[in-house]
Formats: C-alpha cells, sequence, structure tokens
C-alpha cells in the first residue's frame, strides 16, 4: 500500500496541471482575449509600427504546455497610420524566420483583418492574427512548439472579440464584400475570403 501511494504521488507531481484558462477583457484598448494564465505585461515605448514610425505598444504574453501565446497592441491613435501599410508591415513581423502559408482575410463582428499560419524551423508553428480598429493594431500570436498543443493555440485565437459596435469598414465596403459572394457567403471576411470562390 505505502509503494502504490509513492507511485500516486509521483504521478501527481509530473502531470502538468490544467490551464486555468481567464479572459483578458481591456475596455480601454477596446479588446478581449483568454490566455491559459495571467499574462506578463511588457511596455514598449518605440515600436516600429510601419517604417520610419514609431509608436508606443504593450505586449501581454504567457507561455503553457510548450506553447507561448502573445497580444501586442500598438497605439497609433496619434501617428495617423494608413491601414494597409500597418497590417502589411505586421504581416511581415509576424512571418520573419518562418514560411507564411496562409494569410487570409478574417472578420470579428464588424472588425475586419487577416489571418496567419507561419511554419516555424524544427516543426515549429505560428498561428496569428492582425487587425488596425481605432489607429489601433491589434496582433495576435500563438506559437506551438515541439509537444504543444494546437488545440490550445486555436483556442487562444478563436477567443479574440473586439466591440460589436465598432467597424474599420463603411456600410458601403461591407456590402461590397457581400456582393461579390452573394448566394456563397452571407457575411464574408472580404474580397479574398476564400470560401467566396465559385467552383
Amino acid at each position: 500500500m505505502r509503494c502504490f501511494a509513492y507511485v500516486l504521488a509521483a504521478l501527481a507531481v509530473s502531470v502538468p496541471a490544467a490551464a486555468d484558462w481567464n479572459e483578458l477583457n481591456s475596455v480601454a484598448e477596446g479588446f478581449g482575449v483568454v490566455f491559459p494564465a495571467d499574462p506578463n505585461i511588457d511596455e514598449i515605448a518605440m515600436f516600429e509600427v510601419i517604417p520610419g514610425k514609431n509608436v508606443p505598444a504593450r505586449v501581454y504574453s504567457a507561455s503553457y504546455n510548450n506553447n507561448v501565446f502573445k497580444m501586442t497592441v500598438v497605439d497609433g491613435r496619434d501617428a495617423t497610420l494608413p491601414e494597409a501599410a500597418v497590417i502589411d508591415q505586421a504581416i511581415k513581423r509576424v512571418s520573419q524566420g518562418g514560411e507564411l502559408k496562409v494569410n487570409i482575410p478574417a472578420r470579428i463582428y464588424r472588425t475586419y483583418g487577416r489571418h496567419l499560419v507561419i511554419a516555424r524551423p524544427g516543426g515549429n508553428q505560428t498561428t496569428a492574427s492582425v487587425f488596425f480598429s481605432n489607429d489601433r493594431l491589434y496582433q495576435l500570436e500563438g506559437t506551438s512548439m515541439a509537444g504543444g498543443s494546437d488545440s490550445d493555440l486555436i483556442r487562444f485565437q478563436q477567443s479574440l472579440t473586439f466591440d460589436r459596435n465598432v467597424a474599420n469598414r463603411t456600410a458601403e465596403q461591407m456590402a461590397s464584400y457581400r456582393a461579390a459572394c452573394a448566394g456563397i457567403n452571407v457575411n464574408p471576411a472580404g474580397l479574398d475570403d476564400p470560401r467566396c470562390v465559385r467552383r
């Protein structure tokens, strides 16, 4: 009986604790996302949002089960930033050191952006999302190392949310997306949404 108790104690010590996923909801920054642990918060005074343009940013990050989860919020409210250039730079930054495998339009309520998948050396992978809304860049990244959980990456990426009343497209732009995809997808994420391809 005593030997059995030692075995149980050893198993209890060796099994990683389940993550306590909690939502980080920043009303001031206009987003919500769940993390598997309380995230570290780093303030960056000079974040190069586009070449030659530095603005403040805040990075939330946590590690769990061979995965790294990161949410970067870049404050460009005083910088008059063009969305296309900010998104292009974000995609280059996130995919640096890897191979961009997926780059498709994304939509969370009425906020439009991009979903990305980047293959990393050693079989690692990053899933990411980039959005530009209210003069802020939202850059979400989940990276799976060897033995990491893909389902945790998906959970992290799919948890990102914005205020449903905020839109980064005009009503006319959203109508043009729907018209281009009529009969296939009632509310596409953009003109290049792969769900709009007619077969």
